[in-house]
């Protein structure tokens, strides 16, 4: 065995440990890397010529397993901690400068867990050395062994402890000495092939850069804009109708990219465009901005019609069908789109036609004849997504690559290249023949494009900069607007009609269409104008940069109408899966129905993609990770500091907010929260979502420690003095509670909404002065709060465990699995039908356009067809009464459980629907078992009657949400049907 390494990498150190724990050979190889398929990531650990390992945490448990096999769940937990938590964190202290405060704590909150792990047991997972401690100590190793183990150890018996019983180990002492390194000489950036899965950064303008000293000025400003900033807030801006460019306003038009219709967006979709984009228009609206926020489905191109092809139906049916699960997805997630359109419309067509048009006109367009594959059988040119066969690059001749790129080697294809190449419809051979087709003469428009770019520039993100430049720096050459498909907007051109156009020059042209469907003017939005300002943001993940830094740029400068063109793009990297990549066409990761079927909510989704969100580099999802958000930064940080400060309000202050008599060290926690204010304004502006957020953490960290530090219980049992000082924390930290609903409302949307309800306040009453950004008094002496409830629950390791079972391999896997897919009871689907007809009743209130419901009436129609299939069924079943009331009796259970842990109607609701259905079904079991299909005589059903009806009304009067009522009116109209039915028989 080869283990191929550079200089000074500790994760090398994992493999030797490892390999003379176990007592096998390896031969080590330092500074080279040979060519191999796969990441070129060191160390490598080489078994043979056919197995390699590229994760060192997998080498680990290749070379020295763990012997307890019931300790194997936990064991994989833990490596995967180290992976995405430990080792980052201490990679970037030993590579960092000067270590800032929020690094050093995100190392100390490391260490404590392990140190709490030592102190049960003589290892990390009990007794026995296991692969866990051989990845822990190697990424300790330089801490552990020189004079930094004073500075970051001394604090951690056990880990000392542990890292000494390790380290005098004969076969440890034998590993370094073959390894070679120096723990005093971190690697420097030059030699390493790899890097880590994260990197914390401290971000750019946080509080960790400025003198720590908080300035008497600072202070002074801290109690003015504490007391009076309220008055410097603007009015509370009201969405209204339609949204049009207010000249005295600043305008924000917000985009994200259109996701294509051809599966259900996976979270690293919707992280890197629709919940950027929405946290981001949240962030504005809560500024007073005018703001227009929109998006919508891609529905033309190959994709749409290779997906209709495999599912057997017509490539309408496919947007139809895929346009109503993004749309319920994004709505599941929160996301408050202005207007959710498609690409497959009137308006699409009448605007990319006619910007083509101008295009021609203008002399940018140009005819040329290219080579392309043409199907015989078919009759038709296959476009690339139409052909497969073998992969053409060397060492790869993988048999089942796609025309435009080997899914196996990665790299990008040219259909006519493919080797033994096969029409995806029929599987026969096509042929070469030429195909003329209309191209954008781009390099005429290149001196005006890099013009442009090299201004506009400056306000985009790293990813979105590092690919304009690497387009830029050849010369740019005329690309193909045209392609022989079926599906598309077409073409206007004599000669062409059999053509569309290429998607990548319609999609961009979505932005403007779906526009003009949200207002009905979107020259309005999209071009210039001497009354007023607009500002274009753009949000994508970086493979779809291209198109909005080039091509569609080059087209509205093509046109010169004075078309809009971006002013800030914020791409995202890569999110990838566990230890593999989120992909939508192997249906690889957790996709959006995935994470609403998980039970968490969709706020603690929102957080954690934020948190991981890949704005410099590429991340990783892992769920061991979010449970440990979740438990740690949610339920023990912000959760905490909420809850207890409202119930002290609430308990020993009567619900009334105190009032505050503010003192110097009261002034120094305003005024650092004040700088954290300003940080995350900062950030927000410039894209920087999850560095905003951390200051969101901040604050509430801050808050628990402001509270710790003063302790106004033991004040309240003191003098006059003490318990003035403890309502002062009290009013301090309750309008600190406010600022983080409104600081949170951008990120996590119905929390904010709760907390407003716990302090009794409107939402839309929370505003951030985005040109003074500053902590005010939201609440003030006296305002009433309601019953603080707790915000947030504790995601368990069952859970954990669970989830990452379920969701490991891909969604025909686990289709295979669960039996292909799970069959919903009748009483989910009495209770889905109800939630269903309510979305169609309010999208039709709000629409004309049969575009939009038309998809959730046909959702709807198919949940009916499936409950009339499943009551046939029910009729066919004997003997299923005992299941029928075991289920009631636990979903009953479960209700009442949901019911003592909140007051929140939404959480619970939907499970009493599902408790109403059972009931009903059992009724109707036993009707038909005993052939008794009326409940009673006339005198019974009209009691029954009066007492529901008394229900009904009482329902109605208590509350406006027609969610909770309307069950109890259908159960009224069935009682007074059956009334009717039982008069006329008698």
């Amino acid at each position: 065995m080869k283990i191929y390494t550079n200089e000074n990498n500790t994760a090398t150190l994992k493999l030797l440990i490892a390999a003379k724990l176990a007592g096998k050979d390896v031969e080590l190889l330092k500074g080279t890397h040979e060519e191999s398929p796969g990441p070129a990531v060191l160390p490598r650990l080489e078994v043979h010529e056919e197995l390699s390992f590229f994760s060192s945490n997998a080498a680990v448990q290749y070379l020295f397993p763990v012997l307890d096999l019931s300790q194997n769940g936990q064991c994989l937990q833990m490596l995967e901690w180290e992976a995405t938590r430990l080792y980052p964190v201490v990679s970037t202290v030993l590579t960092s400068k000067t270590v800032s405060s929020e690094l050093k704590e995100a190392l100390n909150t490391s260490l404590l867990i392990a140190d709490n792990l030592l102190a049960k047991h003589q290892y990390i997972l009990g007794d026995k050395l296991s692969p866990v401690d051989v990845s822990i100590f190697s990424t300790l190793y330089p801490l552990c062994c020189t004079d930094l183990k004073d500075t970051y150890l001394k604090e951690y018996s056990h880990v000392l402890r542990w890292s000494g019983d390790i380290g005098n180990s004969e076969a440890v002492q034998e590993a370094v000495k073959q390894w070679g390194g120096s723990p005093n000489s971190p690697p420097s950036a030059s030699s390493l092939l790899g890097t880590p899965q994260v990197v914390i950064q401290t971000p750019t303008g946080s509080p960790d850069e400025v003198p720590e000293k908080l300035s008497a000025e600072e202070l002074e400003m801290a109690r003015d804009n504490f007391l009076n900033g309220i008055n410097k807030l603007q009015p509370p801006l009201k969405r209204e109708g339609v949204v049009l460019p207010d000249k005295d306003r600043r305008n924000v038009l917000i985009t994200s990219a259109l996701p294509y219709v051809n599966n259900v967006p996976h979270l690293g979709n919707i992280i890197g465009c629709v919940l950027s984009a929405d946290i981001f228009s949240r962030y504005c609206r809560l500024c007073g901005f005018n703001t227009l926020f929109v998006c919508g489905t891609d529905e033309y191109g190959t994709a749409t019609e290779t997906k209709a092809l495999e599912e057997g139906v017509t490539p309408r049916q496919i947007c139809d069908k895929y346009f109503a699960i993004h749309d319920a997805v994004y709505r599941w997630f929160n996301i408050d789109f202005d207007y959710f359109g498609r690409t497959s419309t009137e308006q699409q067509t009448r605007i990319a036609q006619d910007l083509f048009k101008k295009l021609n006109a203008n002399g940018f367009v140009s005819k040329q004849t290219v080579e392309q594959l043409y199907c015989e059988k078919c009759d038709r040119f296959l476009a690339d997504r139409f052909v497969e066969g073998t992969c053409p690059h060397p060492g790869c001749l993988y048999d089942n690559a796609r025309g435009d790129q080997c899914d196996k080697c990665g790299k990008l294809i040219n259909a006519v290249e493919l080797r033994e190449a096969r029409c995806k419809v029929c599987s026969s051979s096509p042929a070469v023949r030429n195909s003329d087709q209309l191209f954008i003469e781009l390099p005429q428009l290149e001196p005006s494009l890099r013009s442009w770019a090299s201004r506009a520039e400056a306000g985009w993100s790293g990813p979105a900069r590092a690919v304009l430049r690497a387009w830029m720096r050849d010369k740019l050459r005329c690309r193909a607007v045209t392609r022989d498909l079926k599906w598309g907007v077409p073409v206007p051109i004599t000669g062409f009609e059999n053509k569309v156009f290429y998607v990548w020059f319609d999609a961009p042209i979505g932005y403007l269409s779906i526009t003009e469907c949200a207002t009905g003017n979107y020259e309005k939005w999209w071009k210039r104008s001497p009354d007023y300002d607009v500002k274009l943001y753009q949000f994508m993940a970086k493979d779809n940069v291209p198109f909005h830094v080039i091509m569609f740029p080059a087209t509205v400068i093509g046109v010169n109408e004075g078309h809009l063109l971006v002013d800030h793009i914020y791409a995202t990297e890569y999110l990838n899966y566990e230890d593999t990549k989120f992909s939508k066409s192997r249906g690889v990761g957790v996709f959006g129905t995935d994470a609403r079927d998980t039970g968490i909510p969709s706020d603690v989704w929102r957080f954690y993609l934020a948190m991981i969100r890949p704005e410099t580099s590429d991340s990783s999802f892992s769920w061991a990770d979010l449970a440990t958000r979740n438990n740690s930064e949610l339920l023990n940080n912000l959760g905490n500091f909420c809850h207890r400060s409202l119930s002290f309000c609430y308990s020993s202050f009567s619900a009334a907010v105190p009032d505050t008599q503010l003192t110097p060290t009261d002034l120094e926690i305003i005024a650092g929260v004040n700088r954290d204010v300003v940080a995350y304004v900062q950030h927000l502006e410039r894209g920087r979502l999850r560095d905003a957020l951390r200051h969101v953490l901040r604050v509430s960290r801050a808050g628990n420690l402001y509270m710790q530090d003063t302790q106004p219980w033991a004040l309240l049992k003191g003098g006059t003095q003490d318990r003035v000082k403890a309502a002062t924390t009290i009013g301090v930290c309750c309008e600190l509670v406010a600022l983080l609903a409104a600081l949170l409302a951008p990120y996590m949307p119905d929390t904010s909404k709760r907390l407003c309800t716990q302090l009794n306040i409107d939402q839309s009453e929370l505003r951030i002065n985005p040109t003074e950004p500053c902590m005010v008094r939201f609440l003030g002496p006296g305002h009433t709060i309601n019953k603080p409830e707790p915000l947030f629950t504790k995601i368990e390791q069952q859970t954990v465990d669970e989830l990452r079972r379920k969701y490991a391999g891909t969604q025909a896997d686990r289709r295979k699995s669960n039996g292909d897919c799970k069959k919903l009871s009748a009483a989910e689907l009495e209770a889905a039908i109800s939630a269903q007809g309510e979305k169609v009743r309010k999208l039709k209130s709000s629409t004309k356009d049969k575009a939009v419901w038309q998809p959730e009436v046909d959702v709807l129609l198919a949940l009916k067809k499936q409950l009339t299939l499943a009551h046939t069924h029910a009729d066919q079943q004997t003997g299923s009464a005992a299941e029928l009331e075991r289920a009631v009796a636990e979903q009953g259970d479960k209700v009442r459980k949901l019911k003592a842990s909140t007051k929140d109607k939404t959480v619970w609701q939907p499970e009493v629907n599902k408790l109403l259905a059972l009931k009903k079904q059992l009724a109707e079991h036993t009707d038909r078992q005993t052939g008794n299909h009326s409940p009673g005589s006339v005198e019974q059903l009209e009691k029954a009657i009066a007492e529901q009806g008394d229900k009904v009304r009482k329902l109605k009067a208590s509350t406006k949400d027609k969610s909770v009522w309307q069950p109890e009116v259908n159960v009224l109209l069935d009682l007074k049907k059956q009334l009717t039915a039982l008069q006329a028989n008698k």
